[in-house]
């Protein structure tokens, strides 16, 4: 059994790959891209999965308000997938807020520099402060 900072990674591999196959104009299945990365089926997965391209324009939105002088489609593909999870699981989810936060920055060490690192953590904070401990 795999853990949430294990299925989070791969809830990125498949934001990464959909994003690939969007901007090249191929086709794909998601439940298919779900199989290829896990051996059983896994709702947090999937349920993320679905749930962030549903919401994949408000996500952008969100971002896009927090980045200084910068958008999210400027960011390479892996720190898109990272920022949309944290985005998502802290306006969207039940997940602890500083979980998310955590999560995205682990993330982000392993895949991404220092500099994106800093800025996810920024992005993902100022949200925080902004629209989720104020409601």
């Amino acid at each position: 059994m795999k853990s949430r900072s294990e299925l989070r990674e791969i809830i990125i591999k498949i934001l990464y790959q959909i994003n690939i196959f969007e901007k090249s104009n191929l086709e794909y299945n998601i439940d298919e891209l779900i199989k290829e990365q896990l051996n059983i089926k896994n709702e947090f997965v999937t349920d993320s999965v679905y749930n962030i391209i549903k919401r994949q324009e408000e996500i952008k939105v969100t971002a896009n308000k927090y980045l200084n002088n910068w958008t999210i489609n400027r960011l390479n593909q892996v720190d898109q997938a990272i920022l949309s999870l944290g985005i998502y699981e802290l306006l969207y989810t039940k997940t602890p807020a500083i979980v998310a936060i955590n999560e995205a920055i682990e993330l982000s060490k392993k895949y991404s520099d220092e500099d994106v690192t800093k800025m996810i953590n920024g992005v993902l904070d100022n949200i925080y402060h902004s629209e989720v401990n104020n409601e």
